[in-house]
């Protein structure tokens, strides 16, 4: 959400809380591990790191 605006001018995003903060719920064990490389901040790590545990073991997939 940018500075300055209120809820009747903010556009609905479903993978945005209402304050803006991404939801990590929906992604995938390869967006999370995506997301976690590119983040810097300690605090975005642990939450993403928690998202990844929560996701479950990695399958990896057999490339014949």
């Amino acid at each position: 959400m940018a500075v300055g605006q209120n809820q009747r001018n903010r556009k609905n995003d479903s993978m945005l809380t209402k304050t803006g903060k991404a939801r990590l719920g929906p992604l995938n064990v390869a967006q999370l591990t995506k997301l976690l490389e590119s983040s810097t901040k300690p605090k975005l790590k642990a939450k993403i790191q928690r998202a990844l545990s929560k996701a479950g073991p990695v399958t990896a997939s057999i490339a014949a």
